[in-house]
């Protein structure tokens, strides 16, 4: 899989950084959170090691791919980095799973009882987040919110995986509030179930995925730019 062309300096990474934690920050105040609670997932799709490693020496431990063969590709070039923690973000199939277990540490898009226990055989300890489509869009992966205790349930009997929380990806719109009504239906479900983590928001959302209670941001384009061919 070829990268796409865009390789951040570490000072823009750096001013990028800093204005991205100060959204947060901003956004958890105006909300009466503590910001510490909110975990910055910098999304490295289609980035190469080196951008990883510019970001890790900014002070960012975890990161987000999207594609189990892309990460496969780098990831021997990032196990050195202490503390460094991999969370998989994209669609899973079954049949990749047993390299996702060995590649990540969290797999946020758990979507069925079936791919919880592909995960589970693997034999490895990994934090796993339930995927839900909440906004009903047939085109999008993710379970139903009615599927919600079913899954929770099916992971409860994997000793390897651990239930860290919910994630889900709203319809796409340049307006942050468009996607409020789906933040803010996870946040419902999670506390309905007695989940705590949420994984939502992204670059152009996270202030409102923080005022609906959103425990993890998953940012890219405000780290690392826009993503350009090759």
């Amino acid at each position: 899989m070829a990268y796409w062309n865009v390789q951040p300096g570490v000072e823009n990474l750096a001013e990028r950084l800093a204005a991205v934690r100060g959204r947060i920050v901003a956004a958890a105040e105006r909300a009466g959170r503590d910001p510490a609670e909110i975990t910055l997932l910098a999304v490295t799709k289609m980035f190469p090691a080196s951008a990883i490693r510019q970001a890790y020496e900014l002070g960012l431990r975890e990161f987000g791919e999207n594609y189990v063969q892309e990460f496969a590709g780098k990831a021997a070039e990032v196990r050195d980095l202490e503390g460094a923690r991999f969370h998989f973000i994209g669609h899973l199939q079954s049949n990749k799973s047993g390299v996702a277990a060995e590649l990540f540490d969290c797999i946020q898009t758990v979507d069925s009882a079936k791919l919880a226990r592909r995960l589970e055989a693997a034999g490895r300890k990994l934090d796993v987040m339930l995927e839900i489509n909440v906004s009903g869009e047939a085109a999008k992966s993710g379970a139903e919110p009615a599927a919600v205790a079913e899954l929770i349930a099916a992971v409860g009997e994997c000793a390897h995986l651990t239930l860290t929380g919910l994630m889900t990806m709203p319809p796409w719109s340049e307006d942050a509030e468009a996607a409020r009504p789906h933040f803010r239906r996870l946040r419902e479900l999670a506390e309905r179930h007695g989940v705590r983590g949420l994984s939502m928001g992204m670059s152009h959302d996270l202030e409102t995925a923080i005022e609906e209670g959103s425990t993890c941001v998953r940012v890219g384009t405000a780290l690392f730019g826009a993503r350009t061919r090759a």
